[in-house]
């Protein structure tokens, strides 16, 4: 019988016994049967529920304990010796599905099934212990409160939103039992479900709701995760995100406070332990405090709807138990397996890879998804033949791949491996025509036999991967201790840093920009600091790289965007003379937003700022791995009447291709050039290069870190425009900077 069809066997089986004690026995026995297995027996909390082939009380709980612990591959039972497997069953109520038979080992194919079967009990369990403990929550803590009534509410429509998954209902039958439930249970004006896209975890979509217009509903369509409000932040950060007052949140969406959005709450809902969406509930009439349980009954309710999307997805991924339809390589569960076995005290221990190809969103966003389907196709096909024979590759998920080598005694056999995938991968591959290039960044961990276990050893791997990102790409890290700590700390700054979005703990500082042959203060740079409450200011080369990576840059550069057009805009209006320009950084997080233009233009509007007195940052890097639709975001932001301008001009890529293709305004030169433009006739010449070709090209051009007078002399010499640094100014908070711009006189002391 083929997996998907034992499976589903398993499922009904599982599904239609309507207690906890029928779905274990029906469990057993199905497993038993599937696998060809003589006996079988299920243990929770440490104690036998359930057996088939000999009765609970002949059980030997410790050795099948050891068996559970990975110690022990075989049994003594009954007549003979038995080859034995397990699959852990989680959960409030862990346990553990262990069968046996006197026949062949049992092959990591039927391991990978075993587990299959496991989280199908798991779900049907887990629904059973939730619904009970929200009755037993309705019943005790609901008199305690002062709600039984209510209590007695949230346990009925949560029995409701069972039967429906216990019944497989479609997905979209049981959010809407959700949406409707929360709105009557806490008497709100709006409920949605958002959940990330499947072909892009990046930007999520609402996809049920109650309460929410339909105008406003089509505007929350694949929105950045990281730039949808508090339910994005929910969803990036995995935990419960609370705003009584919206209206002065600073990741408030315009859709929403377009609408009047008084309060929200936002609670994540997972696939596993994963966050994939939220539930969010808000109110449009008054602000409403969340209180604990307020907190506690969506926070149930995103339980439910998790366990609805895990079991869908379980479903889903039953016809693919064994190998990944798009590649032919071995599925995660497969891979997982074929670790657990190398690496156990009885394995040969060895080593992983972790692949992760460079450029694929680029590809995929350029050339479309069957050209992406296509080169993981091929991706897949190269590796594959990099390997040894008993080498196992899998296909991870998306553009992620793994590599088992097993019998390797160090890293150091390993690596020859890594160098060969490398290589094969930077050859052009043929995309209909098109060639089209990619690298991708590898990390190697390794085992002995016992020394690790299979997820401990894919972690090591994964951290060692992201370390070659960050090391330039394209090539391969080695996993060393080192790299968890750095991990955990990046984690934990992280936290901090969610937690700062919404506790408005950035500010900014404006250093002026000054025309450098009449030293009039012609515009200002904002720049962003992070007051931390413990830490101090923390530096921004230490977490804007952070907040690019998680995608916070989306709501820390909308307030700098608004917070900046806002602060320039006013003393414009105060200022006598020409009015200052504001040049604010753009990220390619950023730009990669398709709402980037419409913030763009809102900050405009309501800061009431012309838009040529604002001036949008990119680095030459950015321009360099740009995709087609990079180049369309900025004509429509040119298009507004916003200036651009390259900053670090020169450090990176610098070509003419870049300054003809794009609409750029202003140069901005680098300060290593300035540096050594008095004292290096080399660095003179390059940057009075640069302040020719800006003339030739009708562009600014602006000198960063002038620090001394003869920097000025010699560029202003050289014709440069204008100038900031340290030498007019070091970056101002809002005050010194009225301060500068507005001097009050101070009339003279009188003589005594």
């Amino acid at each position: 019988m083929l997996a998907t069809e034992q499976l589903t066997e398993f499922l009904s089986a599982v599904a239609d016994r309507p207690a906890g004690p029928a779905a274990q026995y029906a469990a057993v026995e199905c497993a038993a049967r599937a696998l060809g297995a003589d006996v079988a027996v299920l243990m929770i909390d440490d104690g036998v529920v359930a057996a088939i082939g000999l009765a609970a009380d002949e059980v030997p709980a410790y050795a099948v304990a050891e068996v559970a612990a990975g110690r022990r591959t075989t049994l003594d039972l009954g007549a003979g010796r038995h080859a034995v497997t397990h699959a852990t069953i989680g959960g409030p109520a862990p346990g553990v599905l262990v069968l046996g038979r006197a026949g062949a080992p049992f092959t990591a194919e039927e391991i990978t099934l075993l587990r299959g079967m496991a989280r199908v009990l798991e779900l049907c369990l887990q629904s059973l212990y939730i619904t009970e403990s929200e009755r037993r929550y309705a019943e005790e803590n609901g008199r305690l409160l002062g709600y039984l009534d209510q209590g007695r509410r949230v346990f009925s429509e949560l029995a409701g939103v069972q039967r429906a998954i216990g019944r497989r209902r479609p997905v979209p039958e049981t959010f809407d039992l959700v949406t409707a439930a929360l709105r009557d249970l806490l008497g709100v004006d709006m409920v949605s479900i958002s959940l990330v896209e499947r072909d892009d975890p990046q930007l999520g979509s609402l996809v049920a709701a109650v309460g929410v217009a339909p105008e406003v509903r089509a505007q929350l369509q694949r929105v950045a995760v990281a730039a949808g409000g508090v339910a994005g932040l929910a969803t990036l950060g995995d935990e419960l995100v609370a705003v009584e007052d919206y209206t002065t949140s600073p990741i408030a969406l315009p859709a929403l406070t377009a609408v009047h959005l008084q309060s929200i709450m936002a609670v994540p809902v997972h696939e596993g332990d994963k966050s994939v969406g939220a539930i969010a509930v808000g109110t449009y009439t008054s602000r409403r405090d969340w209180d604990k349980a307020a907190r506690d009954i969506v926070t149930a309710f995103a339980e439910h709807v998790s366990l609805a999307l895990t079991d869908a997805r379980t479903q889903e991924q039953m016809s693919r138990a064994y190998l990944d339809s798009l590649t032919g390589l071995a599925t995660r569960a497969l891979f997982q397996t074929r670790m657990e076995e190398s690496l156990g005290p009885n394995g040969l221990g060895g080593a992983v890879l972790f692949v992760d190809l460079d450029r694929f969103k680029v590809v995929n966003d350029s050339l479309g998804h069957a050209a992406g389907d296509t080169l993981l196709t091929r991706v897949a096909e190269r590796v594959q033949a990099c390997l040894r024979d008993g080498d196992t590759a899998a296909r991870l998920g998306g553009d992620e791949f793994a590599v088992l080598l097993p019998g390797l005694r160090g890293t150091d056999e390993a690596v020859p491996v890594a160098e060969r995938i490398l290589d094969a991968l930077r050859h052009p591959f043929d995309l209909a025509g098109t060639e089209t290039f990619v690298s991708s960044s590898i990390g190697i961990a390794f085992s002995g036999p016992g020394e690790h276990d299979a997820s401990e050893l894919m972690v090591h791997a994964d951290l060692a991967m992201y370390q070659a990102k960050k090391h330039g790409k394209d090539r391969y890290e080695v996993f060393e201790p080192a790299m968890r700590a750095a991990f955990q700390a990046n984690i934990e700054l992280e936290a901090d840093l969610r937690r700062a979005v919404l506790r408005h703990e950035f500010e900014l500082r404006y250093q002026p920009i000054v025309h450098l042959h009449t030293g009039e203060i012609t515009g200002v740079e904002a720049l962003i600091r992070w007051q931390h409450p413990d830490r101090g200011v923390v530096p921004p080369m230490e977490f804007i790289p952070l907040a690019e990576e998680t995608g916070l840059i989306v709501p820390i550069g909308e307030w700098v965007l608004r917070e900046a057009t806002q602060r320039v805009a006013e003393w414009n209006r105060r200022r006598l003379g020409p009015p200052l320009s504001v040049s604010v950084n753009i990220s390619a997080v950023q730009l990669d937003q398709t709402t980037l233009p419409q913030v763009v233009h809102s900050a405009l509007e309501t800061a009431g700022m012309r838009p040529d007195r604002l001036i949008l940052e990119l680095t030459e890097s950015l321009l360099v791995e740009h995709r087609p639709a990079t180049l369309e975001r900025l004509n429509e932001i040119k298009r507004l009447g916003v200036r651009l301008a390259i900053d670090d001009f020169g450090t990176g890529y610098s070509s003419l291709a870049y300054l003809r293709q794009f609409p750029i305004d202003i140069i901005k030169i680098d300060k290593s050039f300035v540096d050594d433009v008095v004292d290096e006739p080399t660095a003179a010449a390059l940057t009075h290069g640069i302040i020719q070709l800006g003339h030739a090209l009708q562009l600014s051009t602006i000198a960063e870190g002038i620090e001394h007078a003869g920097q000025l002399t010699s560029l202003a010499g050289g014709n440069c425009e204008l100038g900031q640094g340290y030498y007019f100014a070091e970056p101002l908070t809002q005050v010194a900077l009225d301060d500068l711009l507005f001097p009050t006189d101070v009339p003279p002391m009188e003589c005594e």
